[in-house]
């Protein structure tokens, strides 16, 4: 329930609002959850259950103005009449013993388009990777990421939105952070550099020009400036600047790690969750309502209540890569940290034990998020909380589903 100490709902939520019960989550956000049988011989603490790219200079050229739906409805959608009776998930396995909701395989005529026009646009307008790299980038699949995460876009530019900002993201952790020429040894100059393009420098005319400059300089920053020129003329200036706000969260975050890189610190458990808490994918779904062509207002976004699920929310999903990551991180040259990495080192675990621990703490997140969703639901019960909180709910559905069944990037550990 709601903590007594929270300040009243705002004058203008509809008295209604404070009548519906915490099981809105269960009738609106989400689906059945399942989660997959555990393992055997479970621990007792289981309980049973993308350097440089290229230089040419970034296409000024400005798309056409995103359209925009006739109306943006006033009620949330019911889930029964937009999705299919059930998920095929027709590649990869989930976790064994994980917390998730399954998910309908998305529309795959969106996931086609999608797809199209986000490689005609990270190889014609940004130049983002080299030839050799086609494989991986066609490899992540993110057409049919986005489509999963986003079943309520209204078009497919909606979608588009989101989608070359994840590209852009991904271009940058790669690049700057990871393995296609990342490092962390300078790593702040060049983020801060980085997110000048989506936050824009206000300097004088004299070194303006040489800052304009610099955002075609490499691939990481072409790919920031142009999906962020495209999402500023979609959302509000709220949405865009909540949005510039999570990425500094993530920069941060970015930080936090490679700093830790630099002097081979293995930090404590709850050290690595609060950089994960940054570090994580926070940006994605707090931009569902962009994406969805409404606005959840400022004043209702940055309500303490809303901010925990948000972060709940990007923290369990985070924690997911970790888990279908691992055994692509742990093939990768060097240490990366991840949190079964960390829960073996710092709990003396082994690998399979510290494997299954990290499990059932993306199931407290998960838990968690649902919770904290619940309360706000019965809290703030107007269409657009409601809407809100069902596309992060959808979010983090969709991406686990887009981490299970991408078998070109992820295998499971033979844990079980």
């Amino acid at each position: 329930m709601p903590d007594p100490g929270l300040s009243p709902l705002p004058a203008h939520l509809p008295a209604a609002a404070a009548r519906l019960g915490a099981d809105v989550l269960a009738q609106v956000l989400t689906g059945p959850a399942a989660e997959a049988p555990a393992p055997p011989a479970a621990p007792r603490w289981i309980p049973g259950g993308p350097s440089g790219l290229g230089t040419a200079s970034v296409s000024l050229a400005r798309p056409a103005p995103l359209p925009v739906p006739d109306r943006v409805p006033d009620t949330v959608p019911d889930p029964a009449e937009a999705a299919p009776a059930a998920p095929s998930a027709a590649e990869g396995r989930p976790i064994p013993g994980l917390y998730f909701h399954p998910v309908p395989d998305p529309d795959p005529v969106r996931v086609d388009e999608v797809s199209r026009r986000i490689k005609d646009w990270a190889v014609d307008e940004v130049q983002l990777f080299p030839d050799e790299w086609e494989g991986q980038f066609d490899g992540f699949s993110v057409g049919r990421y986005m489509v999963a995460c986003h079943p309520d876009a209204p078009t497919v530019d909606h979608l588009m939105l989101a989608t070359r900002l994840m590209v852009a993201e991904n271009a940058v952790d790669d690049c700057y952070c990871e393995d296609h020429g990342g490092s962390p040894i300078g790593l702040g100059g060049r983020l801060l550099m980085a997110h000048t393009a989506l936050d824009p420098v206000h300097t004088t005319p004299e070194y303006a020009p040489a800052w304009a400059d610099s955002l075609g300089s490499d691939a990481p920053r072409r790919a920031y400036r142009s999906a962020m020129d495209y999402f500023v003329r979609a959302a509000s200036p709220s949405q865009a600047d909540r949005f510039r706000h999570d990425m500094a969260r993530l920069h941060m975050g970015y930080l936090a790690e490679a700093a830790w890189a630099e002097t081979d610190h293995v930090p404590e458990v709850w050290e690595y969750l609060a950089m994960r808490q940054f570090n994580n994918f926070r940006p994605c779904p707090t931009i569902t309502d962009s994406v969805g062509g409404y606005e959840l207002p400022a004043d209702l976004h940055a309500r303490p209540e809303m901010q925990r699920v948000i972060a709940l929310a990007g923290n369990a999903t985070t924690i997911v890569n970790d888990l279908y990551s691992y055994t692509k991180e742990l093939s990768s040259p060097g240490v990366h940290l991840n949190l079964p990495v960390v829960l073996a080192e710092r709990e003396k675990l082994s690998e399979r034990d510290a494997y299954l621990k990290a499990i059932e703490v993306h199931n407290d997140l998960m838990r968690a998020f649902e919770a904290a969703a619940a309360d706000v639901a019965a809290t703030f019960a107007v269409p657009t909380v409601l809407r809100f909180l069902k596309g992060v709910a959808t979010w983090v559905d969709g991406n686990h589903y887009w981490h299970q069944t991408n078998t070109f990037r992820y295998s499971l550990p033979d844990f079980w």
